[in-house]
């Protein structure tokens, strides 16, 4: 907030709350209280705040202000899953550069991952190559990232999808609704052969090597009985 915008809401309050007595020096004070703070969120904690009491300090604006952003986090569901390739220290400024976008209001709310329709967790944001969540493009879009991609002689295996869980690129595995720590061990196969070159590996084709596998296994262990019956 400027100096200018701090003396705006000095006004403001005491065009809200006529009886409230304000110095020379009010607005000055009331700018260093103020500033760090948005004064389109302070406007409307004023408003908020005149409709209860009759006097208005610096001080519960901010407190009205911080509650405004602190339901705006809540609201957004904010989930950074991170990427495979980022540091620690990485990481860590990326989730809190998305709970900043949150509180500030770029990020809308949102209902939780776990209950997305199909064609939500589908949708894309303008401008993305690649299917993924909303929730994972709203994280991306605020730290300014795009959603891991498989590189050459790289095996990462958050970069693809996963053909068992249906898990999309940039997102984690799941079990029975819960996110893995680790990927499931068809989708790092996967990623090997993505990172040597290697074509992927058909669903059918592999259901179809199973089942021969089975087959040819139980027809082992019934010519075992058979044997030692005999």
């Amino acid at each position: 907030m400027t100096e200018e915008e701090a003396i705006q809401i000095a006004e403001y309050v005491a065009a809200a709350c006529p009886a409230q007595k304000f110095g020379e020096f009010t607005p000055d004070v009331w700018g260093e209280i103020l500033a760090p703070y948005d004064v389109n969120d302070a406007r409307r904690a004023v408003i908020d705040l005149a409709r209860r009491q009759r006097w208005i300090s610096p001080g519960e604006i901010v407190d009205e202000v911080k509650a405004r952003r602190a339901e705006r986090i809540e609201l957004a569901h904010v989930v950074y899953d991170g990427d495979p390739l980022e540091t620690g220290a990485q990481s860590a400024a990326s989730r809190r550069a998305l709970i900043t976008a949150a509180a500030d209001g770029h990020l809308p709310p949102r209902t939780p991952a776990a209950a997305l329709g199909t064609a939500d967790r589908l949708a894309l944001p303008p401008g993305e190559p690649g299917p993924y969540t909303k929730r994972i493009a709203a994280a991306r879009a605020a730290v300014g990232q795009a959603v891991p991609t498989a590189r050459e002689g790289v095996v990462n295996p958050r970069a693809i999808p996963c053909r068992i869980c249906q898990a999309l690129p940039g997102t984690s595995c799941e079990v029975r609704g819960r996110r893995m720590r680790d990927v499931h061990p068809a989708r790092l196969d996967d990623a090997k052969r993505r990172a040597a070159g290697l074509p992927p590996i058909d669903p059918d084709a592999a259901r179809a090597a199973e089942d021969r596998i089975r087959a040819a296994t139980a027809a082992l262990a019934a010519q075992a009985v058979t044997t030692e019956e005999t």
